[in-house]
Order: C-alpha cells, then structure tokens, then sequence
C-alpha cells in the first residue's frame, strides 16, 4: 500500500483528492503492530480500500512522540483506553474524527473487521461530511483543553505556595493500599514494573526510616527478578507481564525499562545491603552494554517480542533442549529450580522463573548457597552462548537521546555504587556520544539517530532526561564538565519550553511544528514525565551552581502541577517525588580529595548509603576560588592532603570532617 511520511505533503494531496487521513503510530517492537501490519496492510483487498479512499500516513511513535501524544489522547477520548498500533483517521486540518487501536481484517473477538472500519469511514466522508467535521471540531476541542494536563487548573497566579510534603506522605500511603501483597506490584494484570513508584518508595522509605515503604517495593522487586518478566538466561527485562504473577511477559525489552529498573535495584541495594537486588542490576545493565550498544557509542531502542514470527520463541525452552547444552545430570538440577518442565508454563514450552529463591534451593538441596548460585550462573552462561546462535528478535537500532540519558543516569548511579568502572566508561562513551552526534552547532539537542544520522528537534524529555543524567555523570566521576554541560542544557530548556505564563514545560519546543495541541507532559507511563525530570534537574543545579533562578523555575512548575500532585497523585510519582526534595532536599555534600586515585577509592564508601535528599559534589585536587560551574566547590579543600567532607544544611554549614570521623560518618551516616 502507498504510505507517507507525516508532512504537508501527504495533507495537501489528502486535500487535492478529497480524502480523509488514516494515520497509523506503532514501533518496532510492539507485537500487535506486527500482526497488524501482516494482517490487514499487507492484504490486497484492505490495501487497495485505504489506497483508493484514503490518505495513509505511518509514524514511529519512538521518532514522533509529539504526534504519538496528541492522538493517543484523542483515542482515549473517544475510546476509553489506549494503546498500540494506534489507528487515527483525521480531517484536512489534522483533527481526529474516528480513532481505535488494533483491528482484525474481518470481524472477529467481538470487534468489527478493518475493512468494514474502513467502508464506514469514507461513506460518512462522502455522504455526512458536515456530521464529520463537526464532530473532529469537537474532539479537537477536547483535547486542547487536555493539553495542560492539569484540567485547566494550572494557573500559578492562583496558587498561593507549593502544597506541602504530606502530598508525599499521602501517595504513598495510597499505593500500600493497591498493592499486591503476595506477588507485588500494583493492582492486577497486566503487570507494569511501574519504576516511578517503586523509587519513591524506597526514597520516602530511606528518607524517613519508614520501613514498610521499603518492604512494599522490596516485596515487588523480588517477585519481579524470581518471575519471567526478567531474562534469567541473559539479563534485562520484558516490558510488562502479561499476569498477575510476573511469570509471563509481553517478551519485547525496551532501553528505557532497563535503564529505570537497573537505577532501581540499585537503589534497594543502598537501602537495603541486600547483595541480590545489585546482582539484578549487573545482569540487567550487563545485558544492554552486550546487545543494545551502537558501534558509535549509543544504545539502541529495543528488541521485539518475535522471532521467526512467534512471540517469545527466543526466549522459551524445554528439557532436552537444557540437555543439550548441560548434560542430563545438571540439566535436570537446573530445569528443576527454573520451572523448566516437559509440560512448560507457556505454550508448551518453559519460561525460566524462581519458584521459590536459590536460597530456598540450596536449603532444600542441603547444598551452600553461594556454591550453588555460582554454578548455577554458569549453566546460564553456558545457555546464553547456547541460545546466541538462535535467531534473534528484530532489534530497533535507533539512538533516542531521552532513552540514552535515562540510560547514562542508571551506568552512572550503578558504577559509583556498585563500584564498576566498566559502567562509568560505558556511560562516559554514551554521553559522549550525544554531545559528538546529538547536538546542534547551537548547543540544541536532536532526538533521534539511525545509520551514522541524527534528525529531529529535541523533545523536553530529551534535555530533562540528560540535564539528570550529565547530573549523575559528575556526582560519580567528579568532573565539572558535566555539570556545565547540564547547566547549559537547562537554560536552552528553559528558553524554549517553559511556559511563562502559567508555569511547567511544553513538551515541544516553541519553534517546533504545530500540532493541534501543544502538550505538557504531567504524568509518568513507562518513562517519567517531562515536568517532573525538568523540575528535578533543575532543583539539583540550584544547588550545586547556586542559581536561585533555576529553583525558582523548579517552584513555578511544581505550582503548575499542584493540581496533579492533589488529584492524580497515583500517577505522578516522579512529581511528588521532585515535592519531597524541593521541600527537604537542602543538604549539600561536597567531599574534596587529592586527585582521581583517591576519589576512586573513597568512592564505593560515600555512595554506600542512599541519599535522596543531598547534592553530592567533589573537590579533585586544587579547589577553585570563584566563578566554576560548580560552585558548591569554591573554597573548599582537601585539608593536610586527607579526604575532607564539607556539609551544608538550611543555609549553614558545619565544620569540616575527615580522618576517623570521616570514615565514621561514611560507615553510618543515615539522612533522616
């Protein structure tokens, strides 16, 4: 069939000929859109019926998540739910008059056929045009109104002051109540990992000793690394769980959830010391360094759920095929603790998953549990080179600078923590990348990178998203480059996606194309929202470069979300989580050491705990005396040549520690 690129070419023939535009929003790895795409696309009869009646546009939703975001709320609008491929048939001035997800080619499942879809459209085109139009004037209406995302309520000139932390305190007491006390989570199938919540959990619970918070994402963690929504066989994370048990997987694995569930175990594991949660981590960040890596320094999008046309068959195993890599003996051993079995847990065959945990095992076995998880790591290595020379999903190749940052954040975090630094040099390499291959000659970010090509304008996520990130960067490797770096990227972010009327950030720049609705990005899905990343950057830089602009902008957004924050504090975790640290985050760190050496060593010891609340700084070698970027630094030293630590709290600093106090202080400092 005759697809078009989204652009004034395809709406000025849709225009010529008298037609209406099908525009169809999907992504590489989205299963659904596969079938539909074999099902109805390529079928001559519907290919024929959309060519003759329609105008027909394709848009990755990974390329264009401004026009993905429009039109999925027109969806919503006019269906309740939402969801991909996303199926949208519009006007000539790009207004959504009719809009659905899949189709099947002929009626079945209860839904009407593509074809009669299809036949029914342009009939009310022909012959109910006014009918049409009126009603795309209407759902276009709509969906400006849904633009600001705050149901129109935010108005700053309203808002006395930014609401309080109990907003915090509330929402997490509400997801508590909806959590899944045996198998974890929130609520029932399909299961997200949903990252934003679980990290304010373990934040609130670090931050105010509140350990039933800390047992709640703990609980999910688990369950999520024992189910088969993890790739026990070669790291990494399906995008959601298609149960309630985590056990079988949408088998599709996206950069971004990887990213975000790496940060997170990592995090337990600071708040926990529970070696298993970093061992997640390793295997999952492991698993991207491996199989998502771009030759120039990036990372790709995704890998698909198919191969050779099946959903999960790369994935899935029976015991003669364990046999076959193993041996009988050890096969047998190791199909036992993986719920590997002749009668299979999925279509026959087995996803690997933890029944019950290898402690358990070793218990049950009378083996030592470190013995048996140390051979039971290599059976999986052993059947990860196995399973390499199976055909392998398709692979997204794009670089999306947002995903990348996400993706730098959690190598950085991980790296310092976990003392790695293969992560820290991947995440160098990565940041590198976007500054050699995703920026402007005017200092401006592009979103998207294929074949040695960027292209596209930068979206608001993609500058919040690495401002976090080149964040991150420095906290783990002390160079000031980075914060500079950040420090202009918040500025251009600034300039050309704050709102200054009635505060937050556009998700387009104001010299983007204009779609039917400019956008603020409130609410975290699988990503977290742009407002909430911006904001949080930004209360970051303000501390770390002492610019009371940038936390006044910082204050303006989260004024601009309170209405957010109030009634749909369940979906915006990241937000509230921004609240916390704009009303308890005035702690600043600034540990001064001789040189690299000396950093490397100390550092494991001042990542050790988690600590939320605090802009952490280092000091590598002579301390600057005025005008760095960072300038949390100015002044500060490493006294007699011995690692010092500079504490600043509520506008007041205490005396500087070092020697034994230090190391006391790095052992058991905890931040309340």
């Amino acid at each position: 069939m005759d697809w078009y690129p989204w652009g004034e070419e395809a709406f000025e023939l849709a225009v010529r000929e008298d037609k209406p535009v099908f525009l169809s929003v999907g992504y590489a790895a989205c299963h659904w859109c596969h079938v539909m795409e074999h099902e109805s696309f390529e079928d001559a009869s519907i290919a024929a019926l959309l060519n003759q009646n329609f105008v027909s546009i394709k848009v990755d939703r990974e390329e264009r998540p401004d026009i993905d975001q429009v039109y999925m709320n027109a969806v919503q609008v006019m269906t309740g739910r939402g969801g991909w491929p996303m199926s949208v048939f519009l006007d000539h001035q790009k207004q959504p008059f009719f809009a659905g997800t899949y189709w099947p080619p002929k009626q079945k499942f209860g839904m009407p056929g593509f074809s009669q879809v299809l036949e029914s459209l342009s009939e009310a085109w022909v012959n109910r045009r006014a009918e049409v139009l009126s009603h795309s004037n209407q759902i276009t209406a709509a969906l400006q109104q849904l633009a600001d995302g705050t149901e129109g309520q935010s108005d700053i000139a309203s808002a006395v002051e930014v609401p309080g932390s109990e907003l915090v305190s509330a929402a997490c007491t509400g997801l508590l109540e909806v959590l899944d006390r045996k198998w974890g989570g929130f609520g029932g199938a399909p299961k997200f990992p949903h990252a934003t919540d679980l990290s304010l959990l373990l934040r609130m619970g670090q931050a105010t000793d509140n350990q039933s918070l800390v047992a709640a994402a703990e609980l999910t963690l688990d369950r999520m690394a024992a189910g088969g929504i993890r790739d026990h066989i070669g790291g990494g994370f399906a995008r959601y769980s298609v149960d309630g048990q985590w056990l079988v997987p949408h088998f599709e694995k996206m950069l971004y959830d990887n990213a975000l569930m790496a940060e997170v175990y990592v995090r337990a594991f600071q708040v926990t010391g529970h070696a298993r949660h970093a061992e997640v981590a390793r295997e999952t960040l492991d698993y991207v360094c491996r199989e998502l890596i771009d030759p120039a320094g990036g990372f790709h999008c995704s890998e698909d759920a198919d191969s050779e046309g099946i959903e999960g068959k790369y994935y899935v195993w029976n015991p003669e095929q364990v046999e076959q890599v193993l041996g009988a003996e050890s096969a047998r051993d190791f199909c036992t603790v993986y719920d590997i079995s002749v009668k299979g847990n999925f279509e026959g065959k087995s996803i690997p998953n933890l029944p019950q945990s290898i402690s358990a095992w070793a218990e049950e076995m009378s083996v030592d549990e470190g013995e048996l998880a140390e051979v039971l790591a290599g059976y999986r290595e052993q059947l990860r080179v196995a399973r390499d020379h199976r055909v392998h999903p398709g692979r997204d190749d794009k670089v999306v600078t947002a995903w990348n940052a996400l993706m730098i954040k959690s190598l950085s975090v991980a790296g310092a923590v976990l003392n790695q630094p293969t992560y820290l040099g991947a995440a160098e390499d990565a940041a590198e990348f976007l500054l050699k291959h995703m920026t402007r000659d005017d200092g401006r970010l592009l979103h998207a990178y294929r074949d040695g090509k960027a292209h596209l304008d930068a979206y608001v996520d993609d500058y919040a998203f690495t401002i976090e990130a080149f964040i991150a960067l420095f906290e783990a490797t002390g160079r000031a480059r980075w914060i500079k770096r950040a420090a202009n990227l918040a500025d251009s972010m600034i300039k050309h996606f704050e709102d200054r009327d009635s505060g937050g950030f556009f998700y387009i720049a104001d010299d983007a194309e204009s779609l039917i609705a400019r956008n603020k990005d409130w609410h975290d899905g699988s990503l977290v929202s742009g407002n909430a990343s911006a904001a949080s950057g930004l209360l970051k830089l303000s501390l770390v470069c002492d610019r009371q602009d940038f936390r006044d902008i910082a204050e303006r957004t989260l004024l601009a979300g309170m209405v957010v924050m109030q009634k749909q504090s369940a979906a915006c975790a990241a937000l509230l989580a921004v609240l916390d640290h704009f009303h308890h985050g005035n702690q600043q760190l600034a540990l001064a050491v001789t040189d690299n050496t000396e950093l490397a060593r100390i550092r494991p010891q001042f990542f050790a705990v988690y600590r939320p609340r605090a802009a952490l700084s280092w000091v590598v070698g002579q301390a600057p005396e005025s005008g760095p970027a960072v300038a949390l630094n100015r002044g500060r030293v490493a006294m007699d040549g011995e690692p010092t630590l500079y504490r600043c709290e509520n506008f007041s600093c205490d005396q500087p520690i070092r020697n034994d106090e230090l190391e006391q202080w790095l052992g058991n400092e905890r931040l309340s």
